[in-house]
């Protein structure tokens, strides 16, 4: 069905001329016989009315799938039938005609040109309502997709929604902590990189995949909250080409990553972080960090990795890998 998805008159033209030669068969195989039982007079007379019988049969052709494939999509296969029925009756009247006009008679050619005729009427009326049963199954496919598509988008919607209560409630903490400190230049700047921060996840909430570069510079703007909160203590080493920035990652990954290293890990003086994200030879984007757990753990809901997984599941079908060997963590993520 693939050459019929785009048709043209052109191409269905050049359909007919090939069906239109297995029509006239037949008398493609009888044409020398026919020839030899006449005087070489009439030879381009009977020739030049075999070519017309050739032409008229690619035009029927042509005009009958036209009217099966543009005129009458809908139709049920038996009034489809009726209709190519009568086309192709009136067609066989009017080339019988047109024999006897030429020839004076058409005896002789009756059962064979009948025979050529209902062929056409089958062939005609099966490509059609084929093609018909064909369109209806491509646009109940598209229908199931769409709905797949949209079910996908509300899961990875709803898996989007977790992060953002969870991060605001860990950036009010620190928040509160600059207050108590009373650092009003540091909480200043730090409720203007909340803002940046918070912008993104809002402006990406309906993006699925977004650049590697966008995600990073997002990581750039979470970075200075970090910094500011630990004085320094927690660092960033962002090693990536600029070639592989068009890569595509689902939107927010790095974030439930970081807030865990900061949930998890104990960061002072004694406990520097350093927090790793670099490209590796299979196009993966590993962020690794040192594990210094605190004593107590902390109370969390889970869904950091968890929510991680599904997301790469469902947006790209691709599973992310964890490495802990007591002493670092880390995650790699597939890009696309």
């Amino acid at each position: 069905m693939k050459i019929l998805e785009d048709y043209s008159s052109l191409k269905l033209l050049l359909i007919s001329m090939v069906s239109a030669i297995f029509i006239v068969y037949p008398n493609i195989s009888c044409l020398p016989w026919e020839l030899s039982f006449l005087d070489k007079s009439k030879h381009a007379h009977h020739l030049t009315f075999f070519f017309i019988r050739y032409a008229y049969f690619i035009v029927l052709i042509w005009g009958l799938l036209i009217y099966n494939l543009r005129t009458i999509k809908d139709l049920t296969f038996e009034r489809r039938a009726i209709r190519t029925f009568l086309i192709t009756t009136i067609a066989y009247i009017i080339f019988v005609g047109i024999m006897y006009l030429w020839n004076g008679k058409i005896h002789g050619y009756g059962s064979v040109v009948l025979f050529q005729y209902f062929v056409v009427f089958i062939l005609s009326t099966f490509v059609g309502h084929v093609f018909m049963l064909y369109n209806e199954q491509r646009k109940k496919e598209q229908e199931i997709e769409q709905l797949r598509i949209e079910n996908l988008q509300s899961r990875c919607d709803a898996l989007a929604n977790q992060i953002n209560p969870h991060f605001f409630f860990n950036s009010l903490n620190s928040l509160t902590a600059l207050i108590r400190k009373k650092e009003d230049e540091n909480t200043l700047a730090f409720v203007n990189k909340l803002s940046d921060v918070f912008r993104y996840i809002l402006q990406s909430d309906k993006k699925g995949l977004v650049t590697l570069d966008e995600e990073l510079q997002f990581v750039e703007a979470f970075r200075y909250m970090m910094e500011v909160r630990f004085a320094n203590k927690l660092e960033f080493n962002i090693e990536v080409d600029k070639d592989k920035l068009n890569l595509k990652i689902p939107v927010l990954s790095l974030l439930p990553l970081i807030d865990n290293i900061v949930v998890h890990n104990t960061i002072d003086s004694q406990h520097k972080m350093e927090v790793t994200i670099r490209l590796n030879e299979q196009s993966e984007l590993v962020v690794t960090n040192l594990i210094y757990l605190k004593l107590v753990p902390a109370q969390t809901n889970g869904t950091g990795i968890k929510n991680l997984e599904n997301r790469f599941l469902l947006l790209m079908n691709k599973q992310i890998r964890v490495e802990n060997d007591g002493k670092t963590f880390a995650v790699y993520l597939p890009l696309k």
